[in-house]
């Protein structure tokens, strides 16, 4: 089981002159609008569990709760009711003094417009974290150029945050907040002020950032593509409500209800689903010790040019053609290692959709899947990759597959042929055998 980071448990938030009056409101099942004369409700009941090394994504429209939620996470607004635990040590209800000590050893955050001090260096701005914790100049600054480097400032540090691009200055946000070396990592529509160009760039990095560092993040945005691209999972928020929490995939694949729906309609599904989302059960596949006869049977039946071959524990080590096959099978052969050709073009499970196309296009066969250790666990046919980016099914007709099989009749004639072969051999045998047995008895 993964080790929860953070838990929030039945979370409000109501800005106004009698917040609690509102939350027993809002519990015995008041809307937020019948309640505005109590006050505001911001985030109303919201419950979810971050666990540790995970992107968690809270995402809706402007007016949501999203932001308010997320400086309740830090501290920056008292929970009107509910609890936040981060590894286990409440924030909620805790002296302002605990609150200063967990905020500064536990949580970090970047925010939206950067923040930096204009008056100090970037490497100044990167330490400033640590020279909170009462670290020495010269370590905590040597500290800031090590991290600078790692989110691609090396040779910045002495310059101001003004002389730096908007996106180099987000990076220096990243940067300080990576330097404090906190538990949890909060990010408020960090990219959101940003070119799109540069907002693509600093999402890709963020996501290299997490694969070497493994830190805990709560990112906010309104931008679903971004939410899709970044989220290990995602909360989808609504009037102050959580609807949906899920991954990615079971965002756009399942919604909860016509909102969450309609939210996904206008999602970039290639660059979300992946191709263990949209593979098919591999047909036709045979073993490395089959003969060609069984690989006719199984092309035949799935009327099919070629198979896969797999061999111990599936591990994927290539295809055979419906004609290779026939020949062997007219010279009598049983093996199939002499007509095994390379896999032309085979694909990880957690390839997107954008990185199939040009592979589906060079296959021969549906795109092969596989998993780490190289063992088939799939196939794309083009039609579902195509379908799979589609409105549903139905959106696209057959393709013409490049290899066309031959006659399901031919290869029953060669099959049979190959049968009449073998009784004819075993008629002989037994012949024979009579014979030397009628000598032997005279």
């Amino acid at each position: 089981m993964s080790e929860i980071a953070l838990e929030a448990r039945n979370l409000y938030k109501v800005f106004g002159r009698n917040p609690q009056q509102a939350v027993k409101r809002l519990k015995s099942g008041e809307t937020r609008n019948e309640v505005l004369d109590a006050g505001t409700a911001a985030v109303i009941d919201a419950s979810f569990t971050v666990n540790r090394g995970e992107i968690f994504v809270i995402m809706g429209l402007s007016g949501s709760g999203k932001s308010t939620i997320i400086r309740m996470l830090n501290g920056l607004h008292d929970a009107s009711d509910g609890t936040i635990t981060i590894a286990g040590d409440q924030i909620t209800g805790i002296p302002a003094g605990r609150l200063r000590e967990l905020r500064r050893d536990r949580v970090s955050m970047v925010f939206q417009h950067f923040a930096l001090l204009p008056h100090r260096t970037v490497a100044a701005n990167v330490a400033y974290p640590l020279e909170l914790k009462g670290m020495a100049k010269a370590e905590r600054l040597q500290k800031a150029e090590e991290i600078l480097a790692l989110v691609g400032l090396d040779g910045w540090g002495d310059k101001l945050p003004s002389e730096l691009s908007g996106g180099m200055q987000q990076r220096v946000g990243i940067a300080r907040a990576l330097a404090a070396d906190t538990d949890i990592l909060l990010m408020d529509e960090a990219f959101s002020a940003l070119d799109p160009l540069i907002r693509r760039e600093m999402q890709e990095q963020l996501v290299e950032l997490q694969a070497k560092l493994q830190k805990t993040i709560v990112f906010i945005t309104h931008d679903l593509n971004e939410a899709m691209f970044l989220g290990d999972r995602i909360a989808v928020m609504r009037d102050g409500r959580i609807v949906q929490i899920g991954t990615p995939e079971d965002i756009l694949t399942d919604p909860a209800n016509d909102y969450v729906e309609q939210f996904v309609q206008d999602v970039d599904r290639a660059r979300v689903l992946t191709a263990a989302n949209v593979m098919e059960r591999p047909r036709p596949v045979v073993a490395d010790n089959a003969g060609p006869r069984t690989a006719l049977r199984q092309m035949r039946d799935s009327y099919m040019s070629a198979t896969y071959v797999v061999g111990r524990d599936r591990h994927l080590v290539g295809i055979v053609t419906d004609r290779d096959a026939v020949k062997l099978v007219r010279k009598g052969e049983t093996s199939l290692a002499s007509i095994l050709k390379p896999v032309p073009q085979s694909v990880d499970e957690d390839e997107v959709l954008m990185n199939l196309f040009i592979p589906s296009v060079e296959s021969p066969l549906p795109l092969a899947v596989t998993d780490a250790e190289g063992r088939l666990t799939g196939v794309i046919p083009r039609v579902t990759l195509l379908a799979a980016l589609g409105p549903g099914p139905g959106a696209t007709g057959e393709l013409t597959i490049p290899m066309q099989p031959m006659p399901a009749t031919m290869i029953d004639e060669v099959l049979a042929e190959a049968q009449n072969a073998v009784n004819a051999a075993a008629a002989t045998d037994t012949t024979a055998s009579a014979g030397e047995n009628a000598e032997e008895v005279r």
